[in-house]
């Protein structure tokens, strides 16, 4: 149960790091759409990409799968970027976008787990069952997505509901600073991975 411990904090540390804010702008840009009347559709949300990245990161621990770690450090931003894009060209979202931006968490999750596969690796080492410090280590990450998400929902609560910022304006702030953000990312870790 000890271990159990070290490894949930471990997953919350990790996603909270601001050494690796590229998760924290993709749980941000992912939420800032949404009000804090909406935390049922968020924490879907959230949790289609902490299955995403649960998948990944098992397949790549248990060492069923290995991707060119370049390729996954500049394909992280590139996710970051097009969720970006979607919430600054979606100002007003159609019936059915919520479900496809559902699906997109769960796919951009799997690239991000094949991020965090090489931290968990090495914390790992040669440990004989690492189920139990996998499923810690999820759950922790899942935890450290979820303060971001009350973090960024009551953000915006404040700034749209007592502050009467528009929504719209909130979204498009945040959402084009992220992809100024993302897109430099992007572009510095592109040579490296072609």
């Amino acid at each position: 149960m000890q271990d159990f411990w070290l490894y949930f904090q471990l997953g919350w540390q990790h996603i909270l790091d601001w050494q690796g804010y590229d998760h924290i702008l993709f749980v941000v840009v992912l939420c800032v759409t949404y009000a804090i009347s909406d935390w049922k559709k968020v924490l879907i949300l959230v949790t289609a990409f902490t299955v995403g990245h649960s998948i990944t990161l098992a397949l790549s621990v248990f060492k069923l799968i290995n991707i060119h770690t370049p390729l996954i450090e500049f394909l992280i931003p590139v996710t970051i970027l097009i969720t970006a894009a979607g919430n600054i060209l979606n100002k007003r979202p159609k019936n059915g976008a919520t479900n496809f931006k559902y699906l997109l968490a769960l796919f951009f999750g799997l690239i991000h787990g094949l991020g965090f596969s090489n931290y968990l690796r090495s914390l790992l080492g040669k440990s004989k069952n690492i189920v139990p410090e996998l499923l810690a280590f999820n759950l922790g990450l899942e935890f450290g997505q979820v303060i971001i998400v009350i973090g960024i929902l009551l953000l915006s609560a404040i700034l749209v509901g007592v502050l009467k910022i528009k929504r719209w304006d909130w979204n498009f702030f945040v959402s084009s600073a992220i992809f100024g953000i993302s897109f430099i990312m992007a572009a510095e870790r592109f040579s490296a991975a072609f």
